[in-house]
């Protein structure tokens, strides 16, 4: 990797290209007078849909390539940015030939391609074995299935990858000429050791080249020049892994802070210098991925915003606001879902998914989209309760307060039902959490920000933040039908991921 030495300027502005598995964002930010000051550059739906040729649900990476570039092109000439870079969902990747073009599709995690794929790998090496070496929660979409598939699959791609890039790691090479494997993305691939190298043990149980990765590079690598034009423009690796970014760009006051990153996906944990990798965390299936300054996220993945997104789409709801208020009214803990179900990651009907479980679990069925929606927020509420009183059980103490980020943060309902469940208090903010540790970690090489601390002391002083006090506890036997949910439930569906 070259290295660059910089100046440190107090006027750098940079870009943050913040890619969510819905839509994408260009942001601009720079460090004024102690407070960030962040310009939103452009928005566009994130391109995902059918693949002609094999089927596949695929992401269209040349046509947000294509997005991303219009955008740099149009506002360079009005603005003078000091770096760019990139972040973005995990676990998804493209795999590039010898003369690196494209090999295959780039196939969205939401592709059933991987059912049953993580019990044939776990045959030739255990679930034990490989959170030991990862300490990576079992997802049934990780890369280490997506590949695995593909060596079953399509061999043909296999043999004629040399480079496999994460989806930013692309982005950036597209911009920069740079090939590179940042390492907040490297570990959602539950390939990657805890000791931050690739696991030559994994590799050789799915078949997989070991040279198609290289070495892990960390957050805040300067990558080389953007080549769209002679600017001068560095393009810098952040966080890539999009929650990675936003824990960065959460105001964490102290170790005892909880965070749930809002958005598509609630991914709710505590921040870590060591791993929590021990017998307790795997049953609980946590996971340690990577961040900022090499600090672990130890954090569950839950079903966040995206049953209430379908339900929005399937019955055309324009006014999001207007059906959050009403649901606020609506008679709580009626309907309770397990949203960790795997009928819940892609089904054809959300609405009937959602009924359908209620119906097998013996519930009363949720009948208009404010039913639907409460039923949504409560479930999310009895998930949040049931990850902090894990956490707390995993770090033998009690948590402090829970910090939201993310455009979920805006939902005013879900954060007190939030602080209700978890009889804690709840802040809210700041919505742009992801874009502020993007632009944090820029900063940090450019030498605008020294460290990650001082990062989120600007973001502290620099946003409103909105308290939510607990108001109400459970109803009696509330939580405890939730629990018992979570068992009926997995029973009636398929395996829990």
């Amino acid at each position: 990797m070259t290295q660059y030495e910089f100046a440190t300027t107090k006027e750098a502005e940079c870009l943050a290209v913040d890619l969510g598995a819905g839509s994408g964002r260009l942001v601009s930010g720079r460090v004024c007078e102690g407070r960030f000051e962040l310009t939103e550059l452009g928005r566009f739906r994130t391109p995902v849909g059918e693949d002609a040729a094999t089927g596949y649900e695929c992401w269209d990476t040349e046509e947000i390539l294509v997005e991303i570039q219009t955008a740099l092109k149009r506002h360079t000439s009005q603005r003078s940015f000091t770096s760019v870079g990139i972040d973005s969902w995990g676990v998804d990747y493209v795999l590039l030939d010898e003369v690196l073009r494209p090999v295959g599709v780039p196939v969205c995690y939401r592709d059933k391609r991987t059912t049953g794929m993580m019990e044939r790998v776990q045959q030739r090496i255990s679930a034990e074995e490989i959170y030991r070496r990862t300490g990576i929660q079992f997802l049934s979409f990780n890369t280490l299935y997506q590949l695995a598939a593909s060596v079953e699959q399509e061999p043909q791609w296999m043999d004629g990858a040399r480079h496999l890039l994460m989806i930013p790691d692309y982005l950036h090479f597209r911009l920069s000429g740079t090939l590179s494997n940042e390492y907040s993305n490297a570990t959602t691939t539950q390939m990657l050791g805890l000791n931050g190298e690739w696991d030559e043990t994994l590799l050789e149980a799915i078949g997989l080249k070991r040279n198609l990765m290289g070495g892990p590079v960390p957050a805040g690598s300067v990558l080389g020049d953007l080549k769209l034009f002679h600017s001068g423009v560095k393009v810098i690796a952040p966080a890539t892994h999009d929650t990675a970014s936003a824990v960065a760009g959460t105001p964490l006051g102290s170790a005892d802070e909880a965070y749930i990153s809002s958005g598509t996906w609630s991914l709710m944990g505590i921040e870590s210098v060591v791993p929590i990798a021990s017998a307790e965390a795997m049953r609980m299936n946590f996971t340690n991925e990577g961040g900022l300054e090499r600090r672990f996220r130890i954090l569950k993945n839950i079903m966040g915003m995206w049953p209430l997104q379908r339900i929005c789409e399937e019955h055309a709801i324009v006014d999001v606001g207007e059906l959050v208020a009403s649901a606020a009214d609506a008679k709580p803990w009626r309907f309770i879902l397990d949203l960790d179900d795997p009928r819940f990651l892609n089904p054809q009907s959300m609405t009937e998914s959602i009924r359908a479980f209620c119906r097998t679990t013996h519930q009363p069925v949720p009948d208009g989209v404010v039913d639907l929606a409460r039923c949504i927020f409560d479930s999310l509420a009895l998930s949040y309760r049931n990850v902090k009183e894990e956490l707390e059980s995993l770090r033998r103490r009690k948590l402090s307060c829970i910090r939201i980020v993310g455009g979920g943060c805006r939902n005013g309902v879900l954060n007190q039902l939030c602080a209700d469940a978890c009889q804690l208090p709840v802040i809210a903010g700041p919505v742009e959490a992801s874009v502020l540790g993007n632009l944090s970690a820029q900063m940090m090489v450019l030498g605008v920000v020294e460290n990650l601390d001082a990062a989120r002391e600007i973001i502290r002083s620099s946003f409103e933040l909105s308290e939510y006090r607990p108001k109400a506890g459970l109803h009696d036997g509330v939580y405890t039908r939730f629990q018992e949910l979570r068992t009926t439930g997995c029973q009636e569906g398929e395996h829990r991921a």
